[in-house]
């Protein structure tokens, strides 16, 4: 019964509310969770218990998703009148998640990762590795240029990027479409160059990005990419594509770029998503203060 209901409510989510299939695959393993801990009570004392479990054994993050998925779940239930009445509208699931600010990869590091990588390319000794690092340069140009997420990129279809005209449009999640424009001419001639390099496997594949096998390149693919030029620039942290995101909009806030086009560009559809990059941006903060306080036009004679 349990996973006949877990089935009909997969269903319900991948062709009715089009959701991804790591959401999907997600939600799978949260409800089989509880169901494991639940026996199958679908009520309000065993739904309070797992809460309870949830919040001694994960971080907030999580705890915050599984609630999500097991509301959504009985949401459905309620909805297509498998259960009487909703038992989460008597209980509260709010909670204060802790500030985690985000992690951010230093303009000079980034900079210096992009050196390696483009020094790699006039180093390489042959033509299979010439084409393998114009992918690396593309993939990092992109993932700078655009703060998309490496499941974005990794999955980003030929039809969906027009090199040319300098643009990609993007699925990012809840298969939420946004365009971004490529403005710069070394991105796009990085760009350029790997789209003409890899024209024929482009065009049997349909994705954009291609691994040796040709086929679509994996995410972890690209992480191991990202952390071997980190290495060879000496950053001191562990990097990920995912920081470069971070990075994209940090450094945009910086310029002083209105948060809400920043929004519009990482693809959140709240503004309260995107204002986590406001308690980064110390730097520019030391600077204002640094140059603009009124304080600094008093002289104090000695």
């Amino acid at each position: 019964m349990e996973n006949q209901r877990i089935s009909l409510f997969i269903g319900h989510c991948m062709y009715q509310k089009g959701l991804n299939s790591k959401t999907v695959k997600a939600y799978g393993i949260d409800l089989r969770q509880y169901f494991a801990f639940s026996d199958g009570k679908i009520e309000k004392e065993t739904l309070t218990c797992f809460i309870e479990h949830l919040h001694k054994s994960y971080k907030p993050k999580t705890v915050k998703r599984k609630i999500a998925t097991l509301k959504a779940f009985v949401s459905y239930l309620y909805f297509e009148e498998v259960i009487e009445h909703n038992p989460f509208s008597k209980i509260k699931t709010a909670f204060k998640q802790p500030l985690i600010l985000p992690k951010i990869i230093p303009f000079n590091d980034i900079n210096e990762m992009l050196k390696c990588v483009y020094a790699q390319f006039c180093r390489a000794d042959s033509k299979y590795r010439q084409k393998t690092v114009m992918r690396d340069i593309a993939i990092m140009e992109l993932l700078f240029a655009t703060g998309a997420r490496v499941s974005e990129i990794c999955s980003l279809k030929a039809e969906c990027i027009n090199v040319s005209d300098g643009y990609i449009k993007i699925y990012g999640k809840g298969s939420k479409e946004r365009v971004i424009q490529i403005e710069n001419k070394d991105v796009i001639k990085a760009l350029l160059n790997y789209e003409k390099a890899f024209s024929s496997s482009i065009a049997s594949t349909g994705y954009f990005f291609i691994n040796r096998l040709d086929s679509r390149i994996s995410e972890q693919s690209v992480r191991f990419m990202v952390r071997k030029y980190a290495k060879m620039a000496s950053c001191n942290k562990n990097v990920t594509p995912h920081m470069f995101r971070h990075s994209f909009a940090t450094l945009l806030l910086e310029e002083d770029v209105d948060i809400r086009y920043i929004q519009r560009l990482l693809g959140h559809s709240s503004i309260t998503t995107t204002q986590i990059y406001t308690h980064v941006s110390t730097a520019k903060q030391k600077e204002i203060l640094a140059t603009k306080h009124p304080r600094n036009k008093i002289v104090i004679a000695s």
